[in-house]
């Protein structure tokens, strides 16, 4: 009789450990996977790494007619913005930019290999932060940001994901224009 006791205890327990989540927290938790799914390129998006892998530095400067940006600035409009989103979602102290100024870089071209691949890394960083950031249940994908105009993580979340789709889709076409 005492084991009967003993394994309806441990039915009881094991039970209470399994209980149903509420719907609340299924349906964020499906949010959040749909939206890390966005922002790795998922979907009907390529990824940032499967584009920028058929990118050269000789080639990242190369201009074609009736195409105003060159790889290599819609690579570092690409990380400045998704940086400065950053930013926005986590300092306090946050400060706008100047618009177009401080979004696009001066140069057409980059100044090495070393810029590229640094520029690779900061983008993929700042981007593995954004994601961390939307996959955190302890980051409130509702609620506003103090410091901004009434945004909230999940819009800044699914601008990133937009802004970076937009631009890879650009990337894209230039290669293709360029014959690569």
């Amino acid at each position: 009789m005492a084991k009967k006791k003993s394994i309806k205890a441990n039915n009881k327990s094991k039970k209470a450990a399994t209980r149903p989540t509420s719907a609340k927290s299924v349906h964020d938790q499906q949010l959040r996977e749909h939206l890390l799914f966005l922002l790795k390129g998922g979907g009907a998006h390529i990824s940032f790494d499967d584009e920028i892998g058929h990118w050269t530095v000789p080639l990242a400067g190369t201009k074609v007619a009736n195409f105003p940006h060159t790889a290599w600035m819609l690579l570092e409009h690409m990380r400045l913005a998704q940086w400065d989103i950053l930013e926005f979602c986590r300092n306090v102290k946050y400060a706008a930019r100047n618009w177009p100024d401080d979004y696009w870089p001066a140069s057409e071209a980059p100044l090495d290999e070393k810029a590229w691949a640094a520029s690779i890394a900061a983008f993929k960083k700042d981007l593995r932060t954004m994601q961390q950031l939307v996959a955190n249940p302890k980051v409130d994908l509702y609620a506003r940001i103090p410091w901004g105009d009434g945004h909230t993580m999940l819009r800044e979340a699914l601008l990133v994901a937009d802004h970076n789709a937009y631009h890879l889709g650009q990337l894209v076409m230039l290669r293709k224009s360029i014959g690569s």
